[in-house]
């Protein structure tokens, strides 16, 4: 029998799960949400049955900020759902703090297994404590050198290490992920797929069997993933990454159901990945198209407006200039612009 086709992005399970409360989405696999304190305010959680020998436990995948509001949640979902069952394991999907913040503590409490690839946790480190480039003053100088105004500094400065404040320190340890790994979850086998561009070595996982994939925030389905560039890597191409990593999700079946840390569980994984694609092949050509039609070359801050088309707070801004870089610098290694460092040490571009 052929597969099903899929016309349109279909979301089955369109009710969001009351706060302390989960959704069944597949056998043995649960929704949760915690709110965030941004623009984009929640994120999706997942809880997976995970017995073993007939003995009943949990996998968690990902984790929440590290603040009190999320802890209470937790906590009322631990009383309500997972009660005495043991929780094996925690999956962290990538270091970002809304998937990252509370792994020290859900790890504590459970004394379970922690589970990350080694890009992620290594990252999540660095930026913990400020190293290999992660600093406040550092990403202001990059900031500067790619056009953003001075009436930012003060606010960036004071902001200091944003991510300390949303995340616990990180388990000292871990249990390696690695693309193509399988993990064997409630007796059904989850093939680890690791993705980049977003982050480091972003994991999603596939259960074939169920027709299952959490996809964190690889492929989500309404909003574009972020894909910028940082301090660490300031010469990156992060978008090549990004779009050479996304077709993975088209040699999953079509009515797989993708479970996303954002936005309502969806079918049409390869439909979202056109429209991805077609998305940043748009961007592209609008920035293009704004240099071309400039009387000098711009830097970055120049073409937020060319990408977002709205106002952006502080937080928004700094995430707006990354992926502004990253565009520009997929452009500049395609051969398509030309960049040069003026005398006032910022960086501008034109088309070539």
């Amino acid at each position: 029998m052929a597969a099903p086709m899929i016309s349109s992005l279909e979301f089955p399970f369109p009710d969001v799960p009351a706060p302390g409360a989960v959704t069944r989405v597949a056998p043995g696999v649960y929704w949760l949400r915690m709110a965030l304190p941004f623009a984009l305010d929640h994120i999706n959680l997942w809880l997976l049955e995970d017995s073993v020998d007939g003995a009943p436990g949990w996998t968690l995948v990902d984790c929440g900020l590290a603040n009190d509001a999320t802890r209470a949640a937790w906590t009322q979902i631990i009383e309500t759902v997972i009660g005495r069952t043991p929780v094996r394991r925690l999956i962290v999907t990538h270091y970002h703090p809304d998937h990252a913040g509370l792994a020290s503590w859900l790890r504590t409490r459970f004394q379970c297994e922690f589970w990350m690839t080694q890009g992620e946790y290594l990252t999540a480190h660095a930026v913990f404590n400020d190293a290999a480039g992660y600093s406040a003053e550092e990403a202001l100088a990059f900031y500067k050198a790619n056009g953003l105004s001075a009436e930012h500094d003060a606010e960036l400065l004071a902001r200091g290490n944003f991510y300390r404040r949303m995340v616990d320190a990180l388990p000292r340890g871990y249990r390696r992920l690695i693309d193509g790994q399988t993990l064997t979850i409630n007796g059904q086998p989850w093939q680890v797929v690791v993705g980049q561009g977003h982050a480091p070595e972003h994991v999603s996982l596939w259960s074939s069997s169920l027709g299952v994939c959490i996809s964190g925030d690889m492929l989500l389905p309404k909003i574009s993933t972020n894909v910028s560039v940082w301090t660490i890597e300031p010469e990156a191409d992060p978008l090549r990454l990004f779009l050479q990593s996304i077709p993975r999700y088209r040699q999953m079946p079509a009515e797989t159901l993708i479970l996303p840390s954002h936005g309502l569980p969806f079918r049409g994984a390869h439909l979202r990945v056109d429209a991805l694609e077609q998305h940043h092949a748009e961007r592209l050509a609008d920035m293009e198209a704004a240099l071309r039609n400039a009387s000098e070359p711009l830097a970055a801050a120049a073409l937020l407006e060319t990408l977002f088309r709205r106002k952006l707070d502080l937080h928004q801004t700094t995430f707006a200039m990354g992926e502004a870089v990253a565009h520009l610098h997929h452009l500049f290694y395609a051969g398509r612009l030309t960049r040069r460092v003026g005398s006032d040490g910022v960086l501008r571009y034109a088309v070539a």
